[in-house]
C-alpha cells in the first residue's frame, strides 16, 4: 500500500504556509486579522496548485477538541467554529491546534512541554506519545506578561524532560533559557504528516 501524501497547512496570524510530505520547498500567502476559514482553504488550493495530496493536516491558532474547533481564533477573522475543512479541501482532513501540530513535529520522547511563542502563546504537553494540549496563555499574571514567566514556573510544575520553544518569537531571545531547546517552525510540517502516520511513536529515534 503507497504512503499516502499529506498535505499540511500551518495557519498563523501573519501567513498561512503550506507543505506535502513529498516536497521540500513550502508555500504560504498573507493572512491577517480578517482572515475566515473559507478564504484560507481557497487561498491554500491557489498557493499549492499543481500539488498532488490524499490527506489534509491543519494546525489552527485556536483551541481545537475532537478535531472540531470550539472557538474562533483571537487573532484572525470569524467562521473557524463548525467549518466543515474535509469538504472545503475535497480530502480527508485532520484539524489540530497549531501548537499541537508543532509540538508532535518537534517531539522525540518522554516529557515534553511545547511553548509557541507567536501573536500569542500556544502550549502543548507530550508524555510519553500521549498529546494534551493546554491553553495557559489565558492565565493572568500582574505587572509581567505571561512570556516572562512562563519557563521557569512551567517547568517547576509540570516537570518536563525537556521544553521546546518555538513561533516566531523565539528568535527574539538572546538566550534559550535552561532546558529549552529551540523548535523549527518546519515542524509544523512534520506534525501535520504525522497526525497521519499511526506509527510514528515507533519511528522516534
Amino acid at each position: 500500500m503507497a504512503t499516502p501524501i499529506v498535505l499540511a497547512v500551518d495557519v498563523g496570524g501573519s501567513h498561512v504556509k503550506a507543505l506535502t510530505s513529498n516536497r521540500r520547498e513550502r508555500r504560504r500567502f498573507v493572512s491577517g486579522p480578517s482572515l475566515t476559514a473559507e478564504e484560507m482553504v481557497a487561498g491554500t488550493l491557489e498557493a499549492v496548485a499543481g500539488w498532488r495530496w490524499s490527506r489534509v493536516a491543519v494546525g489552527i491558532p485556536a483551541p481545537v477538541r475532537g478535531g472540531k474547533v470550539v472557538s474562533e481564533p483571537v487573532n484572525l477573522g470569524e467562521g473557524w467554529v463548525g467549518f466543515d475543512y474535509e469538504a472545503a479541501f475535497g480530502k480527508p482532513t485532520k484539524v489540530a491546534n497549531d501548537a499541537v501540530m508543532q509540538a508532535v513535529g518537534s517531539y522525540q520522547g518522554g516529557r515534553m512541554l511545547f511553548l509557541g511563542l507567536g501573536t500569542g502563546l500556544g502550549s502543548a504537553m507530550i508524555v510519553d506519545g500521549v498529546i494534551e494540549p493546554l491553553e495557559l496563555g489565558h492565565l493572568p499574571f500582574r505587572k509581567k506578561t505571561f512570556e516572562d514567566y512562563v519557563v521557569e514556573r512551567l517547568s517547576a510544575a509540570m516537570g518536563p524532560d525537556e521544553i521546546v520553544l518555538g513561533g516566531g518569537g523565539v528568535d527574539k531571545l538572546d538566550e534559550l533559557p535552561e532546558g529549552c531547546r529551540r523548535g523549527e517552525n518546519e515542524n509544523a510540517f512534520f506534525g501535520g504528516f504525522r497526525l497521519w502516520d499511526p506509527d510514528w511513536l515507533s519511528h522516534l529515534t
